[in-house]
């Protein structure tokens, strides 16, 4: 399962000298979605994250003529209705100049690969609403919205907050 061909484009997984690389493609990510100030992984957050002893989080790379065109990270979820795992998208980014060659497709059809092979019965990510071409694109696969659902997220001070409190109660 090295590396996946299609017609001139290579989807491979990641290995710890592309970290350089995800860290730039997750700036480039951040500044198209409009949130530069938001990114505060390091380059040793993931290497760790990505190659460390227990990895939990997994990324591949789309290339393109040996030029890096895209990546894709994503994790394992579960699903208790379904009683099997799948696969969460937490990025997919191609580059803006690569955009249209079939890259982010290559990347989503090496994840379903994946979840098929494995018995994973879920592939699901978060698009901003903004995002009309990508809407448009994940359409395009067959992907639905999941309208009825919205996504919340504690962080920083909220999240400190409300783990002291129960960590006292523990």
């Amino acid at each position: 399962m090295a590396k996946v061909p299609y017609p001139e484009r290579m989807i491979r997984i990641a290995t710890p000298d592309d970290v350089p690389l995800i860290l730039e493609l997750i700036h480039d990510l951040a500044e198209y979605e409009k949130a530069p100030q938001e990114v505060q992984v390091t380059e040793e957050q993931l290497r760790d994250t990505l190659f460390g002893d227990a990895p939990a989080v997994f990324a591949h790379i789309a290339e393109d003529g040996g030029e890096v065109a895209g990546f894709a990270m994503w994790f394992l979820n579960y699903s208790t209705w379904r009683g099997t795992h799948g696969i969460y998208l937490e990025d997919l980014y191609v580059r803006p100049d690569r955009r249209g060659g079939g890259h982010g497709r290559a990347l989503l059809t090496e994840l379903a690969r994946i979840c098929v092979e494995r018995g994973y019965q879920r592939l699901e990510w978060s698009v901003l609403d903004w995002n009309e071409p990508a809407i448009a694109f994940y359409r395009s696969l067959g992907a639905g919205p999941m309208d009825e659902w919205t996504t919340f997220r504690l962080t920083d001070e909220p999240l400190r907050r409300l783990g002291s409190g129960a960590s006292r109660r523990s």
